[in-house]
């Protein structure tokens, strides 16, 4: 594993950084933040890790899927609230307050575009 970085996804994970961010202060719907945010929260993880190493899409998307869901399990377990995490805003934002199968749905959805969409850049590239 060879660490560089790459300024395409570094943009990337800002940009969805901030959406994310926007999401979260400014929208209060039953669609867009709760699974919309899901979804890009594994594409922002991915693209981030990017940023400073290069791997092999699928496993790496991958990997950020099980990350997903394993926060999504601590979640079923009341993990930050065993924590204390309960008192902290940004910590019980980060990991959640309650499981939900909807959300391991995005998070599957998001990882797939992330494969997909490295596929098919990779294709385009091969070909220019």
């Amino acid at each position: 594993m060879k660490f560089r970085f790459n300024i395409v996804y570094c943009c990337i994970a800002a940009l969805l950084f901030l959406t994310e961010v926007l999401i979260a202060v400014y929208i209060n719907d039953a669609f867009i933040r709760p699974y919309a945010g899901d979804f890009l929260v594994v594409i922002l993880i991915y693209a981030f890790i990017r940023t400073f190493v290069n791997l092999p899409a699928l496993p790496l998307a991958t990997g950020v899927f099980l990350f997903a869901c394993a926060i999504e399990a601590a979640q079923y377990f009341n993990f930050s609230e065993r924590l204390g995490a309960d008192r902290y805003p940004l910590i019980e934002v980060a990991l959640g307050t309650f499981f939900s199968w909807n959300d391991v749905i995005a998070y599957a959805l998001g990882s797939l575009c992330i494969v997909l969409s490295e596929r098919l850049i990779g294709r385009i590239c091969l070909r220019g």
